[in-house]
C-alpha cells in the first residue's frame, strides 16, 4: 500500500480575556504544524525548542486523540510518522495542549470517509479538554464564545477582531492543573453576579468592536486573576502598567498564564511592544495577531 502524506496546521490561542473564564477564546498567530505520513509504526519527532521531550510513541497526545476519534467513528487509524513543528510554548497559556488535541482530531478525521463538521470537532475536543475556549478557537480561528457540559457544547464563531496582540511571555511554566488548584471552590452569590455582569459587558464590547471598553473589563475579572496572581508575580505590575497606557486597550492573563496579553489598536502592536520591552526588561515580548483561519489540512 502506498504511503499517504498530508499536513495539519493549527493556530495557538488565548483564552478568557479576563472575565470570559472557560468560555471566550481567540486564535493567535503562533502555530503547531504536523507533517504526517502513514508508516509501519507510530513515531513522533520534532526539532522545535517548544516540543523538546515530546513522547515519540503512541503515548503522544496527538496519537491518543487520533485513536479516540477512530473509536468514535469506527475507523482504524493507521500508524503514522509525524514530524511536529511548533512555536507555541508549552504551559505558557497560549493553547499548546488545545492545539495538539485539535491536531489529533484532524489526524483521526482524515481517515474517516464522512465529513465531520467544525461543531462536531469542537464537541469532541471540549469533551476531551473539559471546556471549549482554546479548542474552539483553534478549530474556527478568530474570536469564539462558548459553553460546554457533558450534555452539550455550544460555540459561536464571532469573526476576526481588528486588533494587535502584544504578549509578555515569562520563562517559567505554569501548569493548568496548578493554576486551577488555586481557584476557590465557590463564589458568594453577589460576587458571582458581579463577575458575570463584567463578563457580559466584555462579550458585548468585543462583539461590537468597542475594545477600549472590553479592555477595561479585562482588568476587572473576579473569576481567576485575583487568585492566580500568587503564581504569577508579574501579573499585578503588568495590569497596572497597561491601565496607564493610552495605546493599550487592556490586558489580562492569557489562559492559565503565565503569559500576559495586551490588546492594542491594529497596526500599533510593534510600537507598544517596544515600550513594554523597556518597562519589563528580560521578559520575552512578542507581537501577534488574531489568526483568521482555524485548523487546516493540506494534502500533497
Amino acid at each position: 500500500m502506498n504511503a499517504v502524506s498530508f499536513q495539519i496546521k493549527v493556530p495557538g490561542s488565548t483564552a478568557n480575556l479576563g472575565p470570559g473564564f472557560d468560555s471566550i477564546g481567540l486564535a493567535v498567530s503562533r502555530y503547531l504544524e504536523l507533517n504526517v505520513q502513514t508508516a509501519e509504526e507510530w513515531f513522533f519527532s520534532s526539532d522545535s525548542e517548544d516540543l523538546i521531550g515530546i513522547p515519540p510513541d503512541e503515548t503522544n497526545l496527538v496519537c491518543e486523540v487520533a485513536k479516540h476519534v477512530g473509536k468514535l467513528f469506527g475507523v482504524v487509524i493507521p500508524p503514522c510518522h509525524v514530524v511536529m513543528t511548533s512555536n507555541i510554548p508549552l504551559a505558557r497559556g497560549l493553547g499548546s495542549s488545545a492545539a495538539a488535541i485539535v491536531a489529533g482530531i484532524e489526524l483521526g478525521c482524515f481517515f474517516y470517509k464522512e465529513s465531520v463538521t467544525p461543531a462536531e470537532k469542537v464537541r469532541i475536543a471540549s469533551l476531551w479538554e473539559g471546556h471549549p475556549d482554546n479548542v474552539a478557537a483553534s478549530v474556527y480561528g478568530g474570536l469564539v464564545i462558548g459553553t460546554h457540559s457533558e450534555e452539550s457544547t455550544h460555540v459561536i464563531a464571532a469573526g476576526v477582531p481588528e486588533i494587535d496582540l502584544v504578549c509578555l511571555i515569562p520563562k517559567n511554566e505554569v501548569l493548568t492543573k496548578t493554576a486551577r488548584g488555586v481557584l476557590p471552590s465557590q463564589l458568594a452569590f453577589a460576587e458571582a453576579v458581579k463577575a458575570g455582569s463584567i463578563g457580559n459587558v466584555l462579550t458585548a464590547a468585543a462583539l461590537t468592536g468597542d475594545w477600549k471598553l472590553a479592555g477595561e473589563m479585562m482588568g476587572k475579572d473576579l473569576y481567576h486573576q485575583p487568585y492566580r496572581k500568587q503564581l504569577i508575580p508579574l501579573l499585578d505590575e503588568a495590569l497596572t502598567y497597561a491601565s496607564t497606557q493610552e495605546d493599550i486597550y487592556g490586558a489580562a492573563l492569557s489562559g492559565a498564564g503565565p503569559t500576559i496579553l495586551c490588546i492594542t489598536k491594529q497596526g500599533y502592536g510593534q510600537q507598544v511592544a517596544d515600550k513594554i520591552s523597556q518597562a519589563f526588561e528580560g521578559i520575552e515580548i512578542d507581537v501577534l495577531s488574531p489568526a483568521s483561519d482555524g485548523v487546516q489540512v493540506i494534502t500533497k
